[in-house]
């Protein structure tokens, strides 16, 4: 299972107005989780499922409602995006978190290593497991596969000779279901087919990212890899990343859209930042992760100090911050990436004029 989080649009790559309503839409999902799920499920925020919220807005689905102070937003109010879309990522959210927490308690790693974390991560799993299906189920979404992704995870991962595209088939089939989804709720059947291959193209990079960012440290720790049971090279991950890269612009080439904010604000996530997410993962010039010392917070205080991060602005737009697990300062990476170019105000609709955009958006879309 990959890895949530390799999405990370920030201010620098968003004009205002694209900020703004992603972060509409990153509150938005975090109250759906609250109501479908309870106040401890907003956890599972993350900029990834945020895609299917966009999704919706971008093909007519959305509404908004004033929501009050927040701690997270500094106590102050906000406009934040409800209905079908937000309720089907907060699903998605629910669904994918429970299968990671699984995967974990099945491998015994990480931070359920002993047998009484286990145990209470099997509960959470199985508590976000039946609330996403019932957050699903008001949307007429068939949580199905994205329940069956463990089980068929560890079906292919216990077949020897398994090819690549296998092994990553599971992760794809989910998440082409999600955002095929949101075509459904807009009453687009057009646009089911190309968003099931562009969510199939999301979760393919994401199974790989994921596989190319861990395979030292799965060598090391003799923990199963992608690219170590199918006889891979980073090279070949990271060329069907970019390839799956182009394939998802090809495939929202091929689904109408309103024109808009939502529309360019999907192009900027889909393309734009799966693109960047790929040469952050080739590029060894990334900064490395802050060594843990003896303030290292649990699980669900790092997930808690996480959500804050992103929904304050701080993951994305401060220089330094606070690391949400280590509780080391981290030096964030936009602020040394060298080709990090301030597009702030760039206002120009990349989906549509390309060709005003110059360096700003650095995009070749040629619709």
């Amino acid at each position: 299972m990959p890895v949530f989080g390799f999405l990370r649009p920030c201010r620098h790559h968003l004009a205002p107005e694209l900020h703004a309503l992603w972060s509409s839409h990153l509150c938005g999902l975090c109250l759906a989780l609250r109501d479908g799920a309870g106040q401890q499920a907003r956890v599972t925020t993350h900029v990834d499922a945020l895609v299917v919220s966009v999704l919706g807005e971008a093909q007519g689905v959305v509404g908004t409602r004033r929501a009050g102070p927040c701690p997270l937003r500094g106590m102050r109010p906000a406009t934040v995006v409800t209905g079908d879309g937000a309720r089907l990522a907060a699903s998605t959210a629910l669904l994918l978190a429970a299968d990671r927490v699984v995967d974990h308690v099945e491998d015994r790693d990480g931070p359920f290593a002993s047998r009484p974390a286990a145990a209470v991560g099997g509960r959470v799993a199985a508590r976000w497991a039946r609330a996403g299906t019932v957050v699903a189920a008001e949307v007429g979404f068939d949580a199905t596969t994205l329940l069956a992704v463990p089980p068929r995870q560890r079906e292919v991962e216990a077949r020897a000779g398994a090819p690549l595209s296998g092994v990553t088939a599971p992760t794809e089939a989910a998440v082409g279901a999600a955002l095929a989804h949101t075509a459904v709720l807009a009453g687009r059947p057009g646009n089911v087919a190309p968003l099931d291959e562009a969510g199939r193209l999301l979760g393919r990079l994401a199974h790989l990212l994921d596989a190319v960012a861990d395979l030292e440290e799965d060598t090391a720790r003799g923990r199963w890899n992608p690219l170590v049971a199918t006889g891979s090279s980073r090279g070949t991950a990271l060329d069907r990343c970019r390839d799956a890269v182009g394939g998802i612009r090809a495939a929202l080439a091929g689904a109408s859209f309103e024109p808009g904010a939502a529309r360019r604000l999907t192009h900027a996530l889909l393309v734009h930042e799966t693109g960047r997410a790929v040469e952050r993962v080739a590029d060894p010039r990334d900064p490395p992760q802050a060594p843990s010392g003896p303030e290292r917070r649990g699980p669900f205080g790092g997930c808690a100090a996480a959500v804050g991060l992103c929904c304050t602005g701080q993951l994305c737009c401060a220089d330094e911050f606070v690391g949400p697990w280590s509780g080391q300062p981290r030096q964030n990476p936009c602020a040394l990436c060298p080709d990090c170019v301030d597009c702030s105000e760039c206002s120009c609709d990349c989906c549509s004029a390309c060709g005003d955009c110059g360096d700003c958006c650095s995009c070749d879309c040629g619709s």
